[in-house]
């Protein structure tokens, strides 16, 4: 491609010829344009230290296998994942290699190009769509003399400005410094903070004289503490959220959580389904915090249901870990609604990077129902593509309500049976009893005899074992 032609994300055109066979060498090696998608042209000392702001930014990809088409959908993906950030994309490029260069990524001499693309643009940041080492970031910025953000940088930042709650800001913060730790580097004036040699004078003593603590060190030292707390944090404010939803599943409530690609729909669903009130933005990661609510099937069957994280290709192990215990909204589930962006050029592709995260998070072999959703606006013929690849899906439309009703009976349907059928006469001074049925299960039928209540009802196990010893006392 010239190097002057530029294409903007939603106007991409591919080659249908995905075999890589036929290419040039050269072809394979150039740098393909791609503007549409600028920074600071200034001192970036110290970058890592500075909380990202993206601007005017250029996007770089190394497409190492796939076709065409997929490298440029994962770079529009990028495009989408920077302007939610913030920024504006002035242009993008991307070359085929075998694998990123272990040096500068893209390789010295692309970098050298991309390094004019730079000052042709006026950029001020470029990302690259994958996650670099921190040699790889420091020689492409020595190169480019801008600062260089990586995917996995611009997704958490991504969460930095999206987190509301104690938890999700606690969260991000311990992903972002498990990510920064590995990648701080030091800088010319400041070697040390201790006297270090004759520095330290006659009176100093054994083990006093040296090189000293040098800046990095003692910022390592403090990033590993403050690491050491917000572990020590969460942990206490998973033990809430454990005893909550233990407390569910004593009283016989079946948990259904609600995952899918960011942006798929999840939170209109929830508040669909449920009435939650949850905010719902046209935008990547919206969703930070979990939201449980408590509704029912048509047939009357309670369930709870759990709005959570979006995901993403090549989500950054970071967040998975340091998200660990919200998702286990998902790894707790009875059920798993897999929510699927029916108006989405590639929704295959999507269904598959979800899944990775599902398994990663050991939650690949829970029960899952395919839940295509914007069936408002998406092509019949992408539908249809997407019923013949998952059987077991159901089409609806969260924004007008198409399909909810069919859904909420394929859930009933496919919900555990966690409660336990009584026929019991209980006797009358253990109303108590009876009250519980009513809260905690579902009563079918009551009639009051001369011994007792007579209860019929599906209740939970615990619940059922005392309404059986209340009836034979």
């Amino acid at each position: 491609m010239n190097p002057d032609e530029a294409f903007a994300p939603d106007n991409l055109t591919y080659d249908d010829d995905s075999s890589m066979a036929g290419l040039e060498l050269a072809e394979r090696n150039a740098l393909r344009r791609v503007i549409g998608l600028s920074t600071e042209l200034k001192d970036v000392t110290e970058v890592e230290y500075r909380q990202v702001r993206l601007e005017r930014v250029v996007l770089a990809g190394v497409w190492t296998s796939g076709t065409v088409r997929e490298a440029d959908r994962s770079l529009a993906e990028l495009a989408l994942l920077a302007e939610t950030a913030g920024s504006v994309v002035l242009a993008g490029v991307s070359q085929r290699r075998d694998t990123p260069d272990p040096a500068t990524y893209l390789g010295s001499g692309k970098a050298g190009e991309l390094r004019e693309i730079v000052l042709a643009t006026e950029a001020d940041t470029v990302i690259c769509d994958g996650e670099l080492t921190p040699g790889q970031l420091r020689k492409l910025e020595e190169i480019v003399r801008v600062k260089v953000v990586d995917r996995t940088w611009l997704i958490l930042d991504i969460f930095a400005q999206h987190a509301r709650s104690r938890e999700g800001k606690a969260q991000v913060s311990l992903a972002q410094m498990q990510y920064l730790l590995p990648r701080l580097r030091g800088w010319g004036e400041s070697l040390s903070r201790q006297a270090g040699g004759r520095a330290g004078g006659a009176t100093g003593g054994v083990g006093t004289r040296g090189p000293g603590e040098t800046k990095i060190e003692t910022d390592r030292r403090r990033i590993r503490m403050q690491m050491t707390k917000l572990r020590r944090e969460l942990k206490e404010m998973a033990k809430s959220r454990t005893t909550q939803r233990a407390a569910r599943h004593r009283a016989g409530i079946p948990a259904v959580a609600i995952a899918g690609y960011t942006n798929s729909g999840k939170s209109s669903l929830l508040n669909r389904m449920t009435g939650a009130g949850v905010l719902v933005e046209d935008a990547l990661f919206a969703t930070l915090d979990p939201t449980v609510r408590k509704t029912r099937t048509p047939n009357g069957r309670d369930f709870t249901l759990a709005d959570t994280v979006g995901f993403v290709r090549h989500l950054p192990h970071q967040l998975i870990e340091a998200f660990r215990s919200t998702l286990e909204e998902v790894q707790d589930a009875d059920l798993i609604l897999h929510i699927v962006d029916g108006s989405d050029d590639a929704p295959l592709e999507q269904i598959r990077a979800v899944r990775e995260v599902l398994n990663e998070i050991e939650a690949g072999s829970i029960r899952e129902l395919i839940v295509i959703n914007k069936a408002d606006i998406a092509h019949p013929d992408r539908v249809a593509e997407l019923l013949r690849s998952e059987p077991h899906a159901f089409v609806i439309s969260a924004k007008t309500g198409a399909g909810i009703t069919e859904l909420l009976l394929a859930i009933e349907a496919d919900l555990p049976r966690l409660l336990r059928d009584i026929d019991v006469v209980v006797p009358y001074r253990r109303g108590d009893l009876i009250s519980r049925a009513h809260s905690q299960g579902d009563v079918l039928a009551v009639k009051h005899v001369e011994s007792g209540t007579h209860l019929t009802a599906r209740v939970p196990e615990r619940l059922a074992t005392e309404l059986l010893q209340a009836a034979n006392e």
